[in-house]
């Protein structure tokens, strides 16, 4: 989606003094038994992923993957997700990609076989457990080095909200969102803040440079901010018809977390500190957006995508749990990977939970936020739940690139 980050709340992990180096490396062995909490119960529909309440018992986790089966399983959507990155390595875009990839042994080529080869192991295996052994035995893990040069990636969870909206401007519905101007362009060498095209109150866009490219307008502020910062949402408009957005373009300016920036004047918690409480914040608040939505100085403009499905970066859709977004100047476009680490899900009572995770995934998107080896951001799909889970989603892990041996 080229969003900039799901999490308002974190901007962490990026990596310092690693931009020469490698960003990844192969890992010498990467199924050791490495202690994990997974669920003996079956796994659930990967949209609104629940925890199981039965106990925990302790696998060789990385590369077990059980929510590929069950009742709910996902397979499904794997299979559609790595279809997708195979029709883009099919492109003159993946093949410039690929060009001048700086790690030894990687290549567009390579990857696409190791797609190929994974999606027949995923169809002809019927466990986690037999998936996970024949990956071990014909793909060589590389490791990122993260962002200590000890693999150590910090993750974020992004989602594509849904929300109200309308076509036209009300007394109700009064916040815009805007097209791209036709002379964009120009804009590059000395782009204006986000204060100087819309006012602290973000409602002085028709005296601005945007006026005239508003093309939706929503009630809560806050929200039109969150459609810009995830890229992409669903919207249910006020004459009972839906259609959705995706991103268009943005000013160059680098990310800067809303979150962080309450965090450091002492507004909120370090508890506090997940999406769902920034908004609790700001409801609270109100006064305060005109404070510091502006010192999140990037605009992102918007284009109606007619009910499409979420993009990423690299031109295809992106899968809840089976996309994630990364530094495409260094990770593999594409690519299969393997995630470790805990992610949060939601229970019957939707309360969330978080369980320690071996995720295999499809590199698809990127954020401006999302800098260096050391930044993951996971999709948790589309709605309230999975912006819930996004919301609070944020910790170390692992991530490593999987590709045949041969």
């Amino acid at each position: 989606m080229i969003r900039t980050l799901a999490l308002l709340s974190l901007n962490l992990g990026i990596a310092l003094g690693f931009k020469q180096q490698l960003p990844l490396r192969l890992h010498a062995a990467p199924i050791a038994k490495i202690q994990a909490n997974q669920s003996k119960s079956t796994p659930s529909a990967p949209s609104t992923p629940k925890t199981p309440s039965t106990p925990n018992y302790e696998e060789n986790s990385l590369g077990f993957d059980e929510q590929l089966w069950g009742k709910f399983g996902d397979k499904a959507l794997m299979l559609k997700s790595i279809d997708n990155s195979l029709r883009y390595l099919e492109t003159p875009a993946a093949t410039k990609a690929y060009q001048n990839y700086p790690v030894q042994g990687i290549s567009r080529d390579r990857v696409r076989r190791s797609l190929v080869r994974f999606r027949q192991l995923v169809n002809n295996s019927r466990s986690a457990t037999q998936l996970q052994a024949a990956v071990k035995q014909e793909f060589s893990f590389y490791q990122s080095i993260g962002k200590d040069n000890k693999g150590t990636v910090q993750f974020t969870g992004y989602y594509e909200p849904i929300y109200q909206a309308s076509r036209t401007q009300t007394a109700e519905f009064k916040y815009p969102l805007y097209k791209l101007p036709a002379n964009f362009n120009s804009w590059k060498d000395t782009p204006p803040e986000r204060v100087e095209l819309e006012g602290a109150d973000g409602l002085q866009g028709s005296e601005s440079a945007l006026a005239g490219n508003e093309i939706f307008w929503m009630r809560d502020r806050f929200e039109a901010i969150l459609v810009q910062i995830q890229g992409s949402a669903e919207f249910n408009l006020v004459d009972g018809s839906k259609t959705t957005v995706g991103f268009a373009g943005g000013t160059n300016f680098a990310y800067n977390s809303i979150g962080k920036e309450l965090a450091k004047d002492g507004k909120v918690t370090a508890s506090q500190l997940t999406l769902p409480g920034i908004i609790r914040y700001f409801r609270e608040n109100p006064l305060e957006l005109n404070v510091y939505i502006p010192r999140y100085k990037r605009f992102v403009f918007m284009k109606e995508t007619f009910n499409g499905e979420a993009m990423g970066s690299i031109n295809v859709p992106v899968t809840p749990d089976r996309s994630i977004a990364t530094d495409k100047s260094m990770m593999p476009p594409g690519a299969l990977a393997l995630v470790y680490t805990q992610l949060p899900y939601a229970s019957e009572g939707r309360s969330i939970q978080q369980k320690l995770v071996s995720r295999y995934v499809l590199d698809q998107d990127t954020g401006s936020a999302i800098t260096g080896p050391g930044r993951v951001d996971y999709f948790m799909g589309t709605g309230k739940i999975a912006g819930d889970r996004a919301g609070v989603t944020g910790g170390p892990g692992q991530l490593y690139y999987l590709l045949l041996k041969s």
